[in-house]
């Protein structure tokens, strides 16, 4: 009796069941994704798609192929990758530090909160031509877009842990004769990690977003600029190389945020 209660016991373990259901996600999700290859090379070569404007796999692997053997597809994806990388870490960084401030001052908060707001709403991308002119068609200029997509975000998610901060909590520390810069670290740091961590993965592809943008108005290097290009020559295949690449980039760096999510919040979720 007590080994059929142990194995009830096991088998309704919420661990166990959000682990199987992880499992079976992935599964479901790589042959979806086998499934779209076959039936687009499938409808490519039978011609219900017309293969001019929408290629197809076998052929954007040969024209990949090429483009890392005799172009620079390597050297471009590096640039794309760096420039957004960097431009989320500093912009994330950035815009948490600045949303920590708002805890020291109300009235501090209260002043830079409306501009807060009104900067989140300015279409950033729309400051590109702008900013290539302010830094130069080169790599700089893909950084700064990338960190000026992010930074808002991380800063109003920020701003929303402060403001969740445990009041009775900071009080009841401060009558026990801790200092303000105690409280910050002990207690309004770790409330806010959960909000940042939040949005990590918006923040990953705002920048690469504002990156490609860059390129797209003037790069010399960078998955954008090889789009850019492939489509002014109108090669076809060239620009879906660069579609893929940027969906596999768009995925590793995805999978790179979950992986960080799960590094910043490790312990902080109760055991079952």
């Amino acid at each position: 009796m007590a080994e059929k209660d142990k194995s009830a016991l096991i088998i309704e373990d919420p661990t166990v069941e959000q682990t199987k259901l992880r499992r079976r996600a992935i599964v479901g999700q790589i042959i979806l994704g086998a499934l779209l290859i076959v039936f687009w090379e499938l409808f490519s070569r039978i011609g219900w798609l017309d293969s001019y404007y929408w290629s197809s796999p076998s052929t954007i692997v040969r024209t990949g192929w090429t483009a890392i053997v005799h172009g620079n597809l390597l050297q471009d994806l590096a640039y794309t990758s760096g420039s957004t990388i960097i431009g989320f870490i500093l912009g994330t960084a950035a815009g948490y530090l600045l949303g920590l401030t708002f805890w020291w001052s109300d009235l501090y908060s209260r002043i830079f909160e409306p501009y807060l707001i009104a900067f989140n709403a300015v279409p950033k991308l729309a400051l590109a031509p702008v900013l290539v002119i302010m830094f130069g068609i080169g790599f700089d200029s893909k950084v700064v877009l990338a960190f000026l997509m992010t930074i808002i975000v991380a800063a109003i998610a920020a701003y929303s842990g402060v403001e969740n901060v445990d009041k009775d909590l900071e009080k009841m520390l401060v009558s026990l004769g801790a200092k303000r810069h105690h409280v910050f670290m002990k207690v309004v740091v770790p409330t806010t990690i959960p909000w940042i961590v939040s949005i990590l993965k918006i923040n990953i592809s705002l920048a690469l977003a504002g990156t490609i943008v860059g390129e797209f108005i003037s790069s010399r290097q960078g998955i954008g600029r090889m789009i850019l290009y492939a489509g002014q020559v109108l090669d076809i295949d060239l620009v879906w190389v660069g579609v893929v690449v940027l969906s596999i980039l768009s995925i590793v760096m995805y999978l790179g945020t979950v992986w960080l999510e799960h590094v910043l919040m490790k312990g902080r979720t109760p055991k079952s």
